[in-house]
């Protein structure tokens, strides 16, 4: 089964969204161009995109200089080490000098510390994502990650709108989780309703729509979207094994 939604029911849809063309109810003449994934999302994801790779960027100027006091090392000693200058070296410690990589590997070189030390958020930390919910087209979206790229996951109210479906495609995968209510998903030629506790998944490069089925109430559900079109994995944890043991 593969479902959609429109820019009124979809995080995913906007800028790089095609509206699909045709007669009947579901309309079969598709036109789709190749975009990057970022172009294809909403302007409002796409701005919390740019405000979560903003607030990465801000972090890493105090890393450096923690790292580097840490190490008892000064600016002209890391200068040394990495032929970048003085003056660079302290811009980029306050923040004054956006970070490259040009910059940034041969700083990690110097302190013989992965990239990612310098990027990414330390790995102890506080793990609660804040929730900011926006409103878009009429619905509520609750982004429920803050690193930009890769997975990205959202808890969605939709309430029911009265206009017919308009299916559209863009680029990515999407899976839903519906939480209370009931789903309408119109999806090439399907068109079927799901209830809580009923998922779906789909290329978003078909032609999909999806909104609250009943008019007297929103639906409330998960959704999973892949902007390049990740999909979704499970993998069990390795199991402990003592020493001698087998496999059954």
């Amino acid at each position: 089964m593969r479902v959609a939604a429109d820019e009124r029911g979809d995080p995913a849809l906007g800028g790089g969204t095609e509206r699909v063309r045709g007669g009947g109810r579901h309309g079969t003449s598709v036109r789709a161009t190749t975009r990057s994934w970022q172009s294809s999302l909403p302007k409002w994801q796409t701005a919390r995109v740019d405000e979560a790779i903003a607030d990465t960027l801000a972090g890493v100027g105090p890393r450096l200089a923690g790292l580097r006091t840490a190490q008892g090392m000064t600016l002209a000693d890391l200068s040394e080490a990495t032929g970048i200058s003085v003056s660079t070296l302290s811009r980029l410690e306050s923040g004054g000098r956006r970070p490259t990589l040009e910059l940034l590997l041969p700083i990690a070189a110097a302190h013989q510390v992965p990239l990612d030390e310098l990027v990414a958020a330390p790995p102890v930390g506080d793990p609660r994502v804040r929730l900011r919910p926006r409103r878009a087209n009429g619905m509520t979206v609750v982004p429920l990650t803050e690193r930009p790229g890769g997975l990205q996951a959202f808890k969605m109210v939709i309430p029911f709108r009265g206009d017919e479906p308009d299916p559209r495609v863009h680029e990515g995968y999407e899976w839903l989780y519906v939480l209370d209510g009931r789903l309408r998903l119109v999806l090439g030629g399907h068109d079927v309703v799901l209830g809580p506790g009923e998922a779906a998944e789909f290329d978003t490069h078909v032609p999909h729509w999806f909104g609250s089925a009943d008019r007297d109430r929103a639906v409330e559900l998960l959704s999973l979207f892949g902007p390049q079109g990740e999909k979704i994995h499970t993998r069990a944890a390795p199991r402990d094994r003592r020493p001698g043991s087998t496999d059954d």
